[in-house]
């Protein structure tokens, strides 16, 4: 999730105070502001689709729950992400996952930026998604996570931080490190006949 595209902070608070009270069209509204980013999230984490959906339902089930825990002066997107967050890798633990790159490059939606692409433009586009998509699902889970929310999803480190209950400074160097983990799985998979 890019900066500009964040849900107003002001009023997932006010939304979040009144879903606490049992405010069902607040719960409907907080779930419609944020499932699109968790969704997007999910896939980038399990990289399969097939369970997102139960994931993202069941993160969402367990923050109308917990509502009373959560915290007004933190950002309600990052409290969301990191109920999310636990529920996938609950989930990838309890089942490892295998994805289809073909089936990952249908449920992303990576679409020609223009129908003035040239179809080599494209294709190389697609080849090139394709090969970090692979080169992601080698990477640790950690090293995943933090390239997905800081690269793909536009997080600040502090939102990073958050999310996976970690300090400013553990972003930056796992972020270092995650960074070159890809590079170096890119450098391989480039090198493979």
């Amino acid at each position: 999730m890019s900066p500009s595209a964040a849900p107003d902070r002001t009023a997932d608070l006010a939304l979040a105070e009144r879903a606490a009270h049992g405010d069902r069209t607040a719960q409907r509204e907080l779930f419609l502001a944020h499932r699109r980013a968790v969704h997007h999230v999910l896939f980038r984490l399990l990289g399969s689709n097939h369970e997102i959906e139960d994931v993202v339902q069941d993160a969402f089930v367990q923050a109308y729950v917990k509502l009373d825990t959560f915290q007004q002066n933190s950002k309600f997107f990052t409290w969301i992400y990191r109920i999310a967050f636990n529920a996938a890798l609950s989930r990838r633990r309890r089942r490892r996952v295998t994805v289809s790159v073909e089936q990952s490059r249908e449920d992303t939606g990576n679409e020609p930026e223009s129908d003035d692409d040239a179809p080599d433009d494209r294709m190389m586009r697609e080849e090139r998604v394709g090969e970090v998509q692979r080169a992601l699902l080698e990477l640790t889970e950690d090293h995943r996570a933090i390239l997905i929310l800081r690269e793909m999803q536009e997080m600040a480190y502090e939102d990073i931080a958050d999310v996976l209950n970690i300090s400013i400074g553990t972003v930056r160097s796992r972020l270092s490190r995650a960074r070159n983990a890809l590079r170096d799985q890119l450098l391989k998979m480039q090198a493979e006949p």
